[in-house]
């Protein structure tokens, strides 16, 4: 009986850890995912709200606003640029929202053309501000490949998504001192990865040849 007793209490221990470990991210009416640590988000079927579940850890977030408002007497479509931004999820279930509601055209268009604020509401009340960078692309069709518009933001910022999450490789191996000097920090692999990310795309063919002739 205590052998049994005893193993109950491991799987409950167990079950209660990987709850904790993973949260449900929620986006809120309007608001969409579109790009989950440089992979492009989809869902089988529409709805006005859409939720991942994201393991503990920080997460490289691409979502816009998507909806329905007022010009003069019609609805029309209003849809924003992408916004990038990193989420620390600490097993706590979140909404992403931005900080106002967007109920007439000419108010979203002043809105997202400044400096809109998007945050997270946790279920316990608290909000988060989130650092959120506006992605431009190019030309016709510019968000027509949103993972290739990640990965070029990413490449040229130094972020890689290790272990399915996103890590700024500047942050983790550039070191400055008081007297502002910077140095190299961190292992040799996680270096190759941070010159790797940095590299263009003829530099990185180049590389990987190079590394095929040292096998």
């Amino acid at each position: 009986m205590k052998k049994v007793v005893g193993m109950s209490l491991v799987l409950s221990t167990l079950i209660a850890s990987s709850v904790v470990n993973a949260a449900e991210i929620t986006s809120a009416r309007n608001i969409e995912f579109l790009v989950v640590d440089g992979k492009e988000v989809t869902f089988d079927n529409w709805a006005p709200q859409q939720t991942i579940e994201l393991d503990n850890g920080t997460h490289q977030l691409v979502m816009r606003f998507d909806g329905e408002v007022q010009r003069g007497s019609k609805e029309v479509i209003f849809t924003s640029r992408p916004y990038l931004f990193e989420l620390d999820v600490d097993g706590r279930d979140a909404t992403i929202n931005i900080d106002t509601n967007l109920r007439v055209k000419n108010q979203a268009t002043s809105y997202f053309d400044g400096n809109p604020q998007w945050q997270a509401e946790f279920d316990n009340g608290d909000v988060m501000p989130l650092d959120a960078v506006e992605l431009k692309g190019d030309g016709f069709a510019a968000y027509a490949d949103m993972e290739a518009l990640v990965a070029e933001y990413n490449r040229e910022n130094g972020i890689i998504i290790d272990q399915g999450g996103s890590k700024n490789l500047n942050d983790v191996l550039v070191e400055v001192d008081d007297q502002g000097q910077a140095s190299i920090k961190g292992d040799a692999l996680s270096q190759l990865k941070l010159w790797y990310t940095k590299a263009s795309d003829q530099e990185r063919k180049s590389f990987r040849r190079w590394i095929i002739d040292q096998d």
